[in-house]
C-alpha cells in the first residue's frame, strides 16, 4: 500500500473514532488478540482495538463498537524461492446486545466492516518479481461472546466473530482485555 493510501486509511479511522465518540458516552475500550481463519488458508494471528459506546437514546443493553482490526501473514518457502505476504486492515462498526447473567455478561451482535486487503508475492524463479494486488471489500459480521470480571475495571473478553466477505470470509476467535471507563 502506498504512503498516500496509508494516510487515507489513518484519516478515515481517526474520523470514524472521533464521530463515534461524539455519538454518546464511551463506556470502555477493548484490546483484542485474534486467531484468524481465512477462507482456504491456515490460521494466523491478528490484533484489534475497539471502543464501547452507549448513546442515551438506546436501550440499556445495546452497545455500539467502532473497531479497528489488523492482521498480516507472511510465508517464505526457501526451497522454491517464494515469499508471500497478505494483509487486512479493517474499519468496522458493530452493535451488540448484552445479556446480564450475574458476573458473566454474554452478548450477540451484528456489524459491517470495510476491509483493506493486499497480497504480495516475490517468486523470481517463476517470473513474479514483487507482484502485488490490493482491494477494498465490505462485508457484514456476526459476533457472539462473553465478558467476565478480572480485577476492578478490567474484564476478560472471549468472542467468536465471522466476517462474510465474498471470496475472503474470515472466522476469528478473539480474546483480550476490556477496560471499563
Amino acid at each position: 500500500m502506498r504512503l498516500s493510501a496509508r494516510m487515507l486509511v489513518c484519516a478515515l479511522a481517526l474520523s470514524a473514532w472521533t464521530g463515534a465518540a461524539l455519538a454518546g458516552p464511551v463506556t470502555g475500550v477493548d484490546v483484542i488478540m485474534a486467531t484468524v481463519m481465512q477462507q482456504k488458508q491456515s490460521s494466523f494471528s491478528g490484533l484489534g482495538l475497539r471502543m464501547r459506546i452507549h448513546p442515551p437514546q438506546l436501550i440499556q443493553q445495546i452497545t455500539l463498537m467502532p473497531t479497528i482490526e489488523y492482521w498480516r501473514n507472511r510465508s517464505n518457502l526457501d526451497p522454491f524461492d517464494i515469499e508471500t505476504t497478505r494483509r487486512d486492515a479493517t474499519l468496522g462498526f458493530d452493535a451488540r446486545y448484552d445479556f446480564d447473567q450475574g458476573g458473566w455478561h454474554p452478548y450477540l451482535g451484528l456489524g459491517y466492516g470495510v476491509h483493506f486487503m493486499s497480497a504480495e508475492v516475490d517468486a523470481p524463479t517463476y517470473g513474479l518479481n514483487n507482484a502485488s494486488d490490493s482491494l477494498i471489500k465490505g462485508g457484514v459480521s456476526v459476533l457472539g461472546g462473553l465478558t467476565f470480571g478480572l480485577a476492578g475495571r478490567l474484564n476478560n473478553v472471549i468472542e467468536l466473530k465471522y466476517h462474510h466477505i465474498p471470496d475472503q470470509s474470515q472466522l476469528k476467535f478473539n480474546w483480550g482485555l476490556a477496560i471499563d471507563l
